[in-house]
């Protein structure tokens, strides 16, 4: 923790992050390439199982990258040079995924994998900032203040690629409908949007200087030994094992939800591009506002009961939406889904927070993003695959109540005190 609480512009530079690359989840992840992907599928249930081969495989590899990559800048105390280099590439490649056109399904999927991981492992190491930024009586406030910057951005950036490349009859720049052109730039304008807005984030935000001790070995030794060490001392901190299994179920099941539900609304209500992204603005509007209120009601409550209620919130809501065929019923779901994912993935972020020990920052949030995407590829490669055998992605998306129940069975058994006590006894 600083020896004096962080400036409000270090606070605003960290959360300007979320507001850059939020339009990444929102416009290429859920609600814009990912329809328009399927669209370029043979049938919309084989473009459906494409794009969850391409989220599982992702998932996996940001599992396996993650933690090595929280331990390489913890060792060189260059935590902002790593974040800086994963960003631009993610930016490179979002920008590339103008250029696949129909016919090239398979090339495509390469780029967003590609692009899908480096977006995600930059999160990495934004995510070990929040310790330093705050403490344990703002945490969770300023967790949702980014949360609710990233909702902001993302809702701005889809109100900004519906009104100017999506809605238009005569798109700008003489891009083209009937190929798809004036769809595909918007991945242009999300890397625009990334680069530009996540320019106050490497200004102002500084490296805390901290590096773990040099061994005398080779670097990328060290750093396994040290990835060795970190693994075995996790056996101290039993709250934190056990919560990043809870995190592994639930977010597998909240990472589906987020990745298919344009391509739901889409095939099984048949939206147009319009409505989906209507239904998009209307869902980060509702996100953004519920990642900042709960803010404060997770110092009030704690990370653990605010996300028990926002799983609850997320089993009645997606159960809402799979039964009926109404539309109305279907849009209160989502409106209900969007407030809770804010405070969901807030506070999950603050609960973790407060069992981090000082100096390990980055690689405890190396294992944070590998709990959320070891079993990644799980719910959407059963969304998937039951989707195709069954014809039906109403079958499909039962199996995020499931993975949501599970993740609040085993959240349960988290002691959130004991968490804090065991963090405390280790700084």
């Amino acid at each position: 923790m600083p020896a004096s609480p962080p400036s409000r512009k270090i606070i605003f530079s960290w959360a300007f992050y979320d507001f850059a690359n939020s339009a990444f989840t929102t416009l290429v992840v859920t609600f814009i390439y990912s329809t328009y992907f399927v669209s370029l599928a043979p049938t919309p249930e084989a473009g459906t199982q494409y794009w969850s081969l391409g989220i599982s495989v992702s998932a996996i590899l940001i599992a396996l990258l993650s933690p090595l990559a929280g331990t390489v800048a913890d060792q060189s105390g260059h935590r902002k040079r790593y974040l800086f280099t994963a960003t631009m590439l993610g930016i490179l490649l979002t920008a590339g995924l103008y250029f696949p056109v129909e016919g090239q399904l398979m090339w495509a999927l390469a780029i967003f994998v590609c692009a899908n991981v480096a977006v995600e492992v930059a999160q990495v190491f934004y995510n070990a900032y929040l310790p330093e930024i705050s403490h344990a009586g703002n945490v969770g406030k300023v967790s949702g203040y980014g949360w609710g910057c990233g909702y902001i951005g993302g809702l701005l950036c889809l109100g900004a690629a519906l009104v100017f490349f999506v809605q238009p009859e005569v798109p700008p720049f003489g891009l083209s409908v009937e190929s798809g052109q004036h769809i595909r730039a918007t991945n242009i304008l999300v890397a625009l949007w990334f680069a530009v807005f996540s320019i106050p984030t490497f200004l102002f935000l500084k490296d805390s200087g901290r590096k773990l001790p040099s061994a005398g070995t080779s670097p990328f030794r060290q750093t396994i030994d040290e990835l060795k060490k970190t693994m075995h001392s996790l056996k101290r901190f039993r709250q934190v094992v056990r919560f990043l299994i809870a995190r592994l179920l639930y977010n597998d099941a909240l990472v589906t939800l987020i990745g298919f539900g344009g391509i739901y609304a889409r095939v099984t209500f048949g939206f147009t591009f319009q409505e989906v992204l209507i239904f998009g603005i209307v869902l980060n509007v509702a996100a953004a506002l519920g990642a900042v209120l709960f803010g404060f009601i997770d110092d009030k409550i704690g990370g653990k009961k605010t996300i028990l209620i926002s799983i609850v919130g997320f089993i009645v809501a997606t159960l809402a939406v799979i039964v009926t065929d109404s539309r109305l019923v279907f849009w209160a779901g989502g409106v209900l889904i969007g407030i809770l994912i804010g405070p969901n993935q807030s506070a999950s972020r603050s609960l973790f927070a407060r069992f981090v020990p000082k100096s390990k920052e980055s690689e405890f949030f190396g294992f944070y993003a590998f709990s959320g995407k070891l079993t990644a590829f799980l719910g959407p490669l059963l969304l998937g695959s039951l989707t195709r055998i069954f014809d039906s992605q109403r079958v499909g998306f039962s199996v995020i109540i499931i993975l949501f129940a599970l993740g609040m069975s085993v959240l349960l058994t988290v002691d959130e005190e004991a968490g804090i006590a065991a963090k405390q006894r280790e700084d």
